[in-house]
């Protein structure tokens, strides 16, 4: 059994593992570089360079083993500065006496078996910069020590290959998840008078499992990084379970309108798996490809609402409307191939911890509340619209929409192409600013919504559909550009603290910890507007018996938000917030 390091053309053999006393260190040459190789007591192999930075001594391989918070870390001898052993860089000082950052570079390395002809048994466990990945006798690790996604050489050799594979997963559960949050969007258009359920019943039934799943985004943020992102996705689709078998043993004509509200709450359990996805692949991916990354694990996700309506659409026409429990049973075993998926073929990143400080931090920043209630305003309208489009198509135009099937044929529609849309809206907040299209898109949006209304006086069809179409694709945009907006607030923070004095590494740090805080504080708070959304049309449809008086409060909030944007990003003022 030998240690090999890969010196950037290949794997070279440095010592035996036998060299390597569990808890010490050892130099070892790589062409003209000293390298100091460790062996922690569970088994795992570090390499980094031997010269410590601040004596200029080539003594760490002669440092302490240990750990800190988690973290494997060496001591260096010399001034006792902990290195973090993953990667290298020091935990007590940014920067080394000649100004140069604190830090040791990080070789891969891997323990590798003998050949078969030399009295190996065939085990073979790698490490790459620490301990990525172990197989034994065809079993497979899936906890990885140790992640370095900013580090090219093991973004190249190793991290890409792993994140990709951990992204299409990942998409995979929250697209299901989205599912089956929006699956009363599709049942309650089966519910004929044989359930004796009023327009105003139905609605509340698609706001009680929004509501739950906004309720459950932020403790599934930090279910994460207690239980493991591979770990939580396995549990989380297994809980998908309970609201799909539930609704598929209670709907039949003469159940209580109590058990449908209890069901239909369950629903909610979906609603928290975007949550637990983004933290996790946020986790995975290096800073410059997470806009791409989480952009795509949001908009696949998204597309799980218009997936489940065009399923719905599709037993409609095929099994009639009198056989709801279809759909919930068409989920089960999608849930259950995506739940194995994950159990079989992702990873949890050890490193991952949940960064209670920021969260504090950030619940005290004025920006979040701002962020939020626009996300509310961009999300709530997509998710809300989402789940009431259909019931709203069959009370508002019940001549032309007069069976499920034919208000099913057009739902799909909007939450589609909002679901496309939504990687545009970042990229075209990375061109013009994400303020200034989020105020173009609440203009456009206020738009939207008088067409709506105009529409809705008129009784005209064709007006109405185009509006509220218009109004999923602008909602849709908003999101990316509304979402692109939190990392530019904290990296402009940033700047203003860098040129106040600040340590420029502890502020970039600071503004990535804090947006990644505030991304999970606002996907749960903008959730809520779909319940505002559902509740404004029981409401409307309750008193008025139309959603004129809901179409009048979706353009005052529009409008709203679209005065909240420009007077605090876009106003020219002192305190404005440059690049945002």
């Amino acid at each position: 059994m030998t240690v090999e390091i890969h010196d950037g053309s290949g794997w070279r053999p440095v010592c035996d593992w036998e060299a390597l006393v569990p808890g010490r260190g050892v130099a070892v040459l790589v062409g003209e570089e000293q390298v100091a190789v460790f062996r922690d007591r569970g088994g795992a192999v570090y390499a980094v360079g031997n010269r410590d930075p601040f004596s200029g001594a080539f003594v760490l391989s002669r440092g302490i083993l240990g750990s800190r918070d988690g973290v494997p870390v060496v001591c260096s001898p010399m001034y006792k500065q902990a290195f973090d052993l993953r990667t290298g860089s020091c935990l007590d000082e940014p920067t080394a006496p000649d100004g140069s950052a604190a830090e040791v570079p990080v070789w891969p390395v891997r323990r590798a078996a003998e050949d078969a002809g030399g009295g190996g048994d065939g085990r073979a466990e790698t490490h790459v910069g620490g301990a990525a990945r172990a197989e034994r006798g065809g079993r497979r690790r899936h906890d990885i020590d140790d992640w370095r996604p900013e580090d090219p050489g093991f973004w190249r050799e190793t991290g890409a290959r792993v994140a990709r594979r951990n992204l299409v997963l990942s998409v995979l559960s929250e697209h299901i998840g989205f599912s089956v949050w929006s699956l009363w969007s599709v049942l309650v258009l089966f519910l004929g008078p044989e359930y004796g359920i009023d327009a105003a019943g139905k609605f509340l039934l698609t706001a009680l499992p929004t509501a739950l799943g906004a309720v459950l985004r932020l403790p599934y943020t930090f279910a994460v990084a207690v239980f493991g992102g591979r770990n939580w996705t396995v549990v989380s689709a297994l809980l998908l379970l309970v609201p799909t078998v539930l609704a598929g043993v209670v709907l039949e004509p003469g159940v209580s309108y109590g058990t449908l509200l209890a069901v239909a709450c369950v629903a909610g359990v979906g609603g928290g798996n975007f949550a637990s996805s983004m933290a996790n692949i946020n986790a995975f991916y290096p800073q410059r490809l997470k806009g791409w990354a989480l952009g795509l694990n949001a908009g696949g996700g998204n597309l799980g609402v218009p997936a489940v309506q065009l399923v719905g659409l599709l037993l409609m026409a095929v099994a009639g409307t009198g056989s709801p429990r279809l759909l919930p049973l068409v989920y089960i075993p999608l849930i259950a191939l995506a739940a194995l998926a994950a159990a079989l073929r992702m990873d949890n990143l050890t490193a991952l911890r949940n960064d209670r400080r920021a969260m504090r931090d950030v619940c005290r920043e004025p920006h979040t509340w701002i962020v939020s209630v626009l996300y509310i305003g961009t999300f709530g309208s997509f998710i809300g619209f989402g789940f009431a489009f259909g019931q709203v198509l069959q009370v508002q135009f019940h001549d032309h929409f007069d069976t499920p099937v034919k208000a099913a044929g057009v739902t799909f529609l909007g939450p589609l192409l909002g679901s496309l849309v939504r990687p545009v809206g970042g990229l075209m907040a990375d061109r013009w600013g994400g303020a200034r299209v989020t105020v173009w898109i609440y203009a456009a949006m206020a738009a939207g919504a008088a067409a709506v209304l105009a529409a809705s006086r008129q009784g005209s069809l064709p007006l109405f559909v185009t509006g509220f179409v218009a109004l999923f694709v602008l909602s849709g945009i908003g999101n990316g550009s509304t979402y692109k907006m939190i990392p530019a607030i904290f990296r402009a923070k940033a700047r203003a603290e860098v040129v106040s004095g600040a340590d420029p590494e502890a502020a970039e740090q600071r503004s990535r910890r804090h947006a990644s805080a505030l991304i999970g504080i606002a996907g749960a708070i903008g959730a809520f507007g779909g319940v505002l959304v559902n509740i404004a049309f029981r409401q409307s449809f309750l008193v008025s018996g139309d959603g004129e008086a809901a179409y009048l409060a979706f353009l005052a909030a529009y409008a709203v938000c679209l005065v909240l944007t420009w007077a605090v990003y876009l106003r020219p003022s002192d305190r404005r917030l440059p690049g945002v």
